[in-house]
């Protein structure tokens, strides 16, 4: 189900003024390579996850002018009426290899390849980038989260902190992706079909005379799920014997105690439930879910299991949804080739006085290296698109930035995989959208790739990202030429 459509007019002014500059100088059938890609790890972390891809597609699908948008465009007085009107008739034409949402990538390999005329290619770059960079965020975000809390559910709670319906709703699905086991955003589970969940409010308890009338009338209405917040008052004073009453109750009724327990959302959390876990045990409720919420991330949680705290479901939200640690995933698109005169890709190289901003040139491809025995991820490559590499022969890597450190995989070793898919061929979209559900399961497989020590939340070992021998050669001939 689309989300959102008609977002043509979702870019930068200078895209547009680029384009007419294109268009007038008679360079619009010219096409051109644009690599999208980041160049560094969000919060300090091991890898990230490719996320959004289904809303691009949806974009350049729904890709086209309105007569509004013409006239709008008018308005500023810019823009010529030839341009215009060549506007009228725009339609994406052209090519996009990406990489499946839910992969684990790294910096400075191509998640998106777009060829297409270079007018084509210019106008969407804003729009992919502002898809592409939030959910990929919001999805690496989470899989943090969900690691630090070993193996417990995630639920995410964000909507009412986020940037706004449209961060709110896209970010709960990128999070469903990076790991979470439900969102609190009805929205998005009716969109995207995924479990939606929660508890209720301070106000709930409030509104009733005592909290155990407000604990008794939730119970009747949602035996199911039951799930009380116990801090509006005084947590083991009053809220948690409260909840023992209302599920003695409960049991005394004949009710089926499922899927039912507590939830704390403020004070010293560990303290809080290592006394509630004895209480409740104590009571006979073995089985009831202690879960928190509150300002939670992964460094909380981790550090409140490494307390012993008794917590086995945690609500996650502010620090979530926004990333709050590192606000933007830093995504570019950079020109990496364009057709000459005779209709040839010649490459084409940015240069830096800072190394890491200096481009990998040419029409590229990334390969995943995976050691045979475990599954897990060796390095990655990234390759000029028309290599080839053959799994029954020795394979050399090096790091580009000391040449020197090499790994040489023997054959029958290690087995190779092309991360670039196509997407769009010709305009039209080749590519089978998996459900929202299918892409979590495959981000689950994804994160199975990397060993523990690539998923730890400081100083991550790094896993290697190496350019193939042609595609080194051929940066190194460029940088030195355009000098």
């Amino acid at each position: 189900m689309m989300y959102r459509t008609d977002l043509t007019l979702l870019t930068d002014f200078y895209e547009l003024t680029m384009m007419q500059g294109y268009f007038k100088s008679k360079q619009e059938e010219k096409s051109a390579v644009f690599d999208l890609f980041y160049r560094e790890n969000p919060s300090k972390n091991g890898y990230a996850i490719a996320c959004g891809l289904q809303q691009a597609i949806e974009y350049i699908q729904s890709l086209h002018f309105s007569e509004d948008d013409i006239v709008y465009l008018r308005s500023l007085n810019v823009f010529s009426e030839d341009f215009l009107d060549y506007l009228r008739n725009f339609r994406f034409t052209g090519e996009i290899f990406a990489i499946p949402e839910g992969t684990v990538v790294f910096p400075m390999e191509p998640l998106m390849r777009v060829k297409a005329p270079i007018m084509q290619a210019q106008l969407v770059e804003t729009a992919l980038l502002n898809i592409i960079n939030h959910q990929s965020l919001i999805a690496t975000k989470t899989a943090r989260v969900v690691w630090s809390a070993q193996g417990d559910p995630i639920l995410e709670f964000g909507l009412r902190r986020a940037q706004g319906p449209d961060a709110g709703t896209l970010g709960a699905r990128a999070a469903m992706i990076g790991g979470c086991a439900g969102t609190s955003n009805v929205l998005a589970g009716k969109l995207f079909d995924v479990p939606v969940m929660g508890t209720h409010a301070h106000s709930w308890v409030m509104s009733f005379p005592t909290e155990i009338e407000a604990f008794k009338a939730y119970a009747k209405k949602f035996p199911k799920a039951c799930t009380l917040l116990v801090d509006t008052y005084n947590t083991l004073e009053q809220g948690v014997p409260d909840a023992i009453e209302c599920f003695k109750e409960m049991r005394n009724s004949g009710m089926e105690l499922k899927n039912y327990g507590i939830r704390l959302d403020s004070g010293d959390l560990a303290y809080l439930s290592k006394k509630a876990r004895q209480m409740l045990d104590e009571a006979g409720f073995n089985d009831a879910t202690i879960s928190a919420s509150g300002d939670l991330d992964e460094y909380i949680i981790a550090s409140l299991k490494t307390q012993g705290a008794k917590i086995n479901s945690w609500g996650v939200g502010t620090r979530l949804i926004t990333s709050d640690d590192c606000p933007s995933f830093g995504g570019v698109y950079k020109l990496s080739a364009e057709t000459d005169e005779n209709g040839n890709f010649i490459p084409k190289i940015k240069l830096s006085n800072n190394p890491w901003k200096i481009t990998n040139p040419g029409i590229k491809k990334v390969i995943r290296i995976y050691d045979k025995n475990t599954n897990k991820i060796k390095a990655d490559l990234i390759a000029l698109d028309n290599e080839q590499y053959d799994e029954t022969k020795s394979l050399t890597i090096f790091d580009e930035n000391a040449t020197w450190r090499q790994m040489t995989l023997k054959p029958g070793s290690y087995y190779l995989r092309d991360l670039l898919v196509p997407v769009f061929v010709d305009g039209k979209c080749i590519y089978s959208l998996p459900s929202t559900k299918e892409i979590m399961a495959y981000a689950k497989k994804e994160l199975n790739t990397l060993w523990d020590e690539h998923k730890r939340l400081k100083n991550p070992h790094k896993v290697p990202v190496d350019l193939s021998e042609n595609l080194y050669v051929l940066k190194e001939r460029m940088i030195r030429e355009n000098q």
